[in-house]
Order: C-alpha cells, then structure tokens, then sequence
C-alpha cells in the first residue's frame, strides 16, 4: 500500500472506550481529521468530540497573507487586509467543516445502539499503524476509499436537496 487516502471505521463495543482511543489516534502518521459516532442505548446519534490537524491556519494564513499585502495601503490597510484575508480563511474552513459533518451524517446506520465509531481520514503509506492501534484498542477496521466515501457524501446530499 503506498500513499492511499482513506476514510477508516473503528468499531467499538463500548463508547466510552471510543472516545479515549480518539486522543491516542491524533499520533497517527498521515492522520487529517478524527471523529467519533456514538449512539445511545435508546437509538439517539451524535457527533462526540473531534480532531482536525492544521484547524485555523487556513483563517490565521489568509489573515497575515492579506495584512502583508495591505501595508502597501498603510496601517489601516494592514487592519483591513488582515481582516478581509481572515474572513476568506475562515469560509474555507466553515465549507471544510460542513462536508466533513454531512460525510458522518452519511455514517450514521453504521452505528449500532450503545456503540461507538472513530472515523479516520488518513493518508497511509501501510495499513500496519492503524492495524496495530484498532488491534490494541480491541476495534474492528474498514477502509474505505477517500473518492469512493465523498462521492458517498455527494450522492447523499444529492438526494437531500432534491
């Protein structure tokens, strides 16, 4: 396996145990975004905590990229080029972060009652690091293909709209 982008299902029995695996799974190389899916007893979805690797520097990145460019304007030209280069920034995050939450809304049946599921958006050059970690966290794997998942992603919002 070299260099495959995929979108990795955790499987865990036990919630609870799916939550503290999310903050070990931030170590993983070519690790992107982690959530976790968890479902109560009583059938009710939601969204626990999460993780974004880079989260804000597309906002901090715009913002200084566009203070540099309105020196040319003076000082208040730094303000206002920082503050225009944010807002772009942060629109792109906002847009990162809505696909990223209509992609685990897409998840959502693979959730049994009283489970949990950490899902991985991973760049793997080998399938052993996250072998080992679901080995030692006593989860199941899937991969799937990042293309395949969007395309997943798309179709569902799709049908939504429509």
């Amino acid at each position: 396996m070299t260099d495959q982008h995929n979108i990795v299902l955790l499987a865990f029995a036990d919630p609870a145990a799916c939550r503290s695996a999310l903050a070990q799974a931030e170590h993983l190389p070519g690790l992107r975004q982690a959530a976790v899916l968890e479902r109560s007893a009583d059938g009710l979805l939601e969204m626990g905590d999460s993780f974004a690797r880079g989260a804000g520097l597309p906002t901090v990145g715009s913002g200084v990229v566009g203070g540099l460019l309105g020196l040319l304007g003076g000082p208040v030209g730094a303000f206002l080029g920082f503050a225009a280069g944010a807002a772009l920034g942060n629109a792109a995050e906002q847009e990162r972060g809505a696909t990223g939450g209509a992609g685990l809304i897409v998840l959502g049946p693979r959730v049994a009652d009283g489970t949990g599921l950490l899902v991985l958006d991973i760049k793997e050059e080998s399938a052993e690091p996250v072998n080992t970690f679901a080995a030692d966290h006593g989860s199941t794997v899937e991969r799937l293909p990042a293309d395949d998942f969007a395309e997943q992603v798309r179709a569902a919002e799709e049908a939504a709209d429509s």
